[in-house]
C-alpha cells in the first residue's frame, strides 16, 4: 500500500519523476515506524527526527506534511504493520548543486503484518571493515545513503553471521547495520555515545531515558572498545522495527548470556510500552 501526492494506491507503479534527486543522489530522508492499535508509534520523535535532519539538510517541509500520510495509511492498517516515510529534496537539474526552487517529494509505503523479534531471537555478529564517520551527516542522520549499511550487511551475511558491527573512525564500537547497540554491566546500562557516528535511534532513546529507570539500571553514553562486548554481561540491538535482540555472537566467539533475563526485562516493557 503506497501513499503519495494525497492519495493512498494499491499500485505500486505509482507515478514517480525519474529526475528526483532521491532517486539520483540519495537526496533525502526516511523514517521507519511501527502502526500499533491503528496509530504510528513514537510518531512525534519520528517526526521530530525527520525535521531535524531536512533542517540540517536545507530542505524545506513543515510537520502536517510529514504527518498525514502516516496518519493516513495507519488508519488503513487496523491490524497493524509498519510504515515507511520517505522525504527528497525533489526534482533538480542535473549535477549536485540543489535547485534554487525546492519542492520536497513526500511518499510512504505500508506493509502488514508486523509482529516483533521474538523474545529468544540471538543474534550473530561479525566486525566489518566498513567505518562510521562521526563527521558525515549520513551518519548522524537517517538518510537515503544507506550504501554503506547494506554493504556491511552483506559483509555478515557473506561471512555467515546475522548482522555487521560497525566501528566507528577511530575503533569504537558504533553500531550495527540497522540499529543501536548496548551492553550491560552489572546496574550499568551502556551505549556508545552519539559522537562515534551513531545514528540517535528512536528505541534507542527510550531504553536510555524510560525503560533503564523502570529496571534500576544506570544509564550512560560512552565510547565502548569491541573488548567490551566480550566483558560484558549481556550484549543486545535495538531498532523500531525489530525492537529488542540479544546478540550472543561475535567474530565466531561467543558473548555472555548471564545478563539475558535483564534483556528480556527490557523488551517486554518496550512491548508493554507499544500496547
Amino acid at each position: 500500500m503506497l501513499w503519495f501526492d494525497g492519495a493512498i494506491s494499491n499500485d505500486p507503479r505509482t507515478g514517480f519523476d525519474l529526475r528526483d534527486r532521491g532517486l539520483l543522489l540519495g537526496d533525502g530522508l526516511f523514517e521507519t515506524l511501527v502502526v500499533t492499535n491503528g496509530r504510528a508509534f513514537m510518531l512525534d520523535a519520528h517526526l521530530d527526527r525527520l525535521l531535524a535532519g531536512a533542517a540540517a539538510l536545507n530542505i524545506p517541509v513543515d510537520r502536517e506534511s510529514l504527518r498525514r500520510p502516516v496518519d493516513d495509511l495507519a488508519a488503513a492498517l487496523p491490524d497493524g504493520g509498519i510504515i515507511r516515510l520517505t522525504l527528497t529534496r525533489g526534482v533538480g537539474p542535473r549535477g549536485l548543486r540543489p535547485p534554487i526552487d525546492q519542492q520536497p517529494t513526500i511518499f510512504a509505503a505500508a506493509s502488514a503484518p508486523w509482529s516483533p523479534t521474538p523474545a529468544a531471537a540471538e543474534v550473530r555478529l561479525v566486525t566489518t571493515r566498513i567505518r562510521r564517520n562521526p563527521s558525515s551527516p549520513t551518519s548522524r542522520y537517517k538518510t537515503l545513503a544507506y550504501l554503506d549499511n547494506v554493504l556491511a550487511l552483506q559483509d555478515a551475511l557473506d561471512r555467515g553471521a546475522d548482522d555487521a558491527l560497525l566501528l566507528a573512525a577511530g575503533g569504537q564500537v558504533a553500531c550495527t547495520s540497522a540499529g543501536n547497540i548496548f551492553i550491560i554491566e552489572g546496574e550499568r546500562l551502556l551505549t556508545p555515545s552519539l559522537d562515534n557516528g551513531v545514528l540517535p535511534g528512536i528505541t534507542r532513546a527510550l531504553v536510555l531515558n524510560v525503560l533503564a529507570l523502570e529496571l534500576g539500571l544506570i544509564p550512560q553514553e560512552v565510547n565502548l572498545s569491541k573488548d567490551s562486548l566480550f566483558q560484558a554481561d549481556a550484549v543486545f540491538l535495538t531498532n523500531s522495527v525489530a525492537l529488542v535482540a540479544h546478540a550472543t555472537e561475535l567474530d565466531g566467539k561467543p558473548l555472555s548470556r548471564s545478563g539475558r533475563k535483564t534483556v528480556e526485562h527490557i523488551r517486554a516493557n518496550l512491548l508493554a510500552l507499544m500496547n
